[in-house]
């Protein structure tokens, strides 16, 4: 199984690069991992809601675009389903015995667009609070390698 996270955004600050390089790292051996960078839409300063929805339209297309035919799609929404770590890598684990590579996307500071929910497989919501894109590239590359820390009988679950 593969795994790539698809996002849309431009280079990350030093330290959101230093924590998703760290995790970046320690779960190749696990689960072969590829972060695709995606280019946000150009945006003007006070958008208007149509402006809003094509961006979203914009960066959608980029997002399906990027998707490998055979990938499932797994989506991050604000509305999509929480998981536990231990459901996560339950998931993870039942996709590697399918042989189902996966697309994981985070979408940009507008969300997704229509198109790109209606394609999902998976919608996954990490948390209830509104967290700055540069976090959530931290936590989910966290928590994907603490999923498959679980899989793999590592102790980094437990004491990490």
């Amino acid at each position: 199984m593969k795994l790539r996270i698809l996002s849309i955004g431009h280079k990350m600050p030093a330290w959101v690069q230093s924590g998703v390089e760290e995790y970046f790292k320690r779960i190749q051996p696990m689960m072969s991992t590829e972060i695709v960078e995606l280019p946000p839409a150009k945006r003007s300063k006070n958008p208007s809601p149509a402006e809003i929805d094509k961006y979203k339209q914009q960066e959608g297309q980029t997002i399906l675009h990027a998707r490998h035919p055979k990938e499932r799609l797994w989506v991050l929404e604000v509305r999509g389903k929480m998981l536990s770590t231990e459901a996560l890598a339950d998931k993870l684990s039942t996709a590697m015995q399918d042989g189902a590579d996966i697309a994981l996307v985070i979408g940009g500071a507008d969300g997704v667009s229509a198109e790109v929910l209606a394609a999902a497989d998976f919608k996954w919501s990490l948390s209830d609070l509104t967290l700055p894109h540069p976090l959530v590239r931290v936590i989910l590359i966290e928590q994907l390698y603490r999923a498959m820390s679980i899989n793999n009988n590592h102790p980094y679950h437990r004491g990490g």
